[in-house]
């Protein structure tokens, strides 16, 4: 295939005003995601569970898979295996020493039960690639309604916990010597955590949403420490890798996931070589702030 064929198959700009028309669901759920990643993202990157996302995304996708063999909802399948996952590392990986073991236990069993699962699928292929890659461009009324319910359960959480989480999530020790749930609210913004990633799976898909919900936030915390800057360009970043990831892909037979993922590490770039910039000026020490090429933890 020559490079021409290559670059007209991942950019395919015909008709796209038509074929815009059919994504405005999608649009919306991309929106209403990248809100949702890039919240959850900041406290993910403040608490460094990055490697606990991907764990609950391999359970999602487990859950997924077994719902899809069954014929049952795959999104109702999918919430139940990230749940599961997200109350097992809480539950096994209470100490952060601890995390990483259970949660490298967890992920090759999740991985091997989906592909299990897929492997005794008969049906179409793009289902089974769908689950790994994502399908927001298929999303139809129905699929948004359960992914904007689910969503909105997840802010509102987010709303309730945001303060005490951000205090114990900058210093466990402190924050439970003024009284603070500490345990408890970690237990709880796991299984917020579970939703996040089960609603993102459905957009970038199970191997592929670090990009939705970590990505951001790594590089918002690389241009500003501002508490209340980060979540919000944390949030932009999110929403404009799938919004953006969504536009570019429209035209194209190959899955939205590559799309996304490759804005959103343009977008980190970016904000990582802006955070350079800003150190060797000296502007963070002459001002007082955090370090920006460090996360809290």
């Amino acid at each position: 295939m020559s490079w021409h064929a290559i670059w007209h198959e991942i950019f395919n700009f015909e008709d796209y005003g038509a074929l815009l028309g059919l994504v405005r669901t999608s649009l919306v759920a991309g929106a209403v995601l990248g809100l949702v990643g890039g919240l959850a993202g900041t406290f993910v990157v403040m608490r460094d569970l990055a490697f606990a996302v991907h764990g609950i995304s391999e359970l999602s996708f487990a859950g997924a898979a077994a719902a899809l063999l069954l014929g049952a909802s795959v999104a109702a399948g999918s919430v139940a295996g990230a749940l599961a996952a997200a109350a097992l590392i809480g539950v096994l990986g209470a100490r952060a020493r601890d995390r990483g073991s259970a949660i490298g236990v967890l992920m090759p069993f999740g991985l091997g039960l989906g592909v299990l699962f897929l492997s005794l699928y008969k049906g179409r292929s793009a289902n089974k690639f769908g689950l790994l890659t994502g399908q927001i461009v298929a999303i139809d009324t129905p699929r948004l309604s359960w992914l904007l319910a689910t969503s909105a359960v997840v802010l509102v959480c987010l709303a309730v916990m945001w303060r005490p989480l951000a205090f114990a999530s900058l210093d466990a020790d402190v924050a439970a010597a003024r009284g603070v749930p500490v345990r408890a609210l970690s237990t709880a913004f796991m299984l917020v955590l579970g939703l996040a990633v089960a609603v993102s799976v459905q957009v970038v898909g199970a191997l592929l949403v670090l990009a939705l919900i970590c990505t951001p936030a790594a590089a918002a915390v690389r241009v500003t420490a501002s508490p209340v800057l980060v979540p919000v360009l944390s949030t932009v970043l999110a929403t404009v890798s799938v919004v953006g990831g969504i536009l570019l892909s429209i035209g194209s037979s190959i899955p939205i996931s590559p799309y996304v993922t490759t804005v959103s590490f343009l977008l980190y770039g970016a904000c990582r070589a802006a955070g350079a910039v800003r150190a060797r000026r000296g502007w963070t020490g002459r001002r007082g702030a955090a370090r920006l090429d460090t996360v809290p933890t």
